[in-house]
């Protein structure tokens, strides 16, 4: 499966909604190779294996958004249906649905591919932490730095005061 779909077409159909990352119906149905209205008509006919958590319709304003930002999504743009997006609980559930051996390889992949994002953000997220700490702690030594260069100069004024003469004076 990896080579009929490489890694990147699937990494680049999941999107950010509500805080989730999901895939839009139409972009499933291209990918399991159906039509999105038959895709949809499965998912209607077993709605109790979708719950919110699994599953939601779009609001108008993410439809619009979505349309604005993804060319691919353009033909979106005067339809009156909203688009369906699942998570990756969604996508797998799908595969029970659609009931095609394409559908399983390809459910499971995307799910591979859920998963190694997932791993993805959350070693940056680890690497963000550690530089933030590191950050605070060169920080506190930028003030202990600037507290040893003040004291160097004031013992360098100090010094370059002018002396007075030594000796006896008429």
């Amino acid at each position: 499966m990896e080579d009929l779909i490489p890694q990147e077409v699937i990494e680049n159909r999941i999107l950010m909604i509500r805080g989730q990352k999901v895939m839009i119906d139409r972009d499933l149905a291209e990918l399991y190779d159906v039509e999105t209205k038959h895709l949809n008509r499965q998912v209607k006919r077993n709605l109790l294996r979708f719950p919110q958590e699994f599953m939601f319709r779009l609001t108008k304003e993410e439809k619009e958004e979505l349309v604005t930002n993804c060319h691919r999504f353009e033909s979106l743009k005067h339809s009156t249906s909203l688009p369906f997006a699942f998570t990756e609980h969604g996508v797998a559930m799908l595969a029970s649905v659609l009931k095609s051996n394409r559908a399983v390889k390809i459910s499971i992949f995307i799910v591979k591919t859920f998963i190694r994002l997932r791993r993805y953000i959350f070693a940056h997220k680890e690497l963000a932490e550690k530089f933030a700490r590191l950050e605070k702690r060169v920080s506190a030594h930028d003030g202990e730095i600037k507290d040893i260069i003040n004291a160097f100069r004031q013992l360098m004024e100090a010094e370059e005061k002018p002396k007075g003469k030594i000796g006896f004076r008429p």
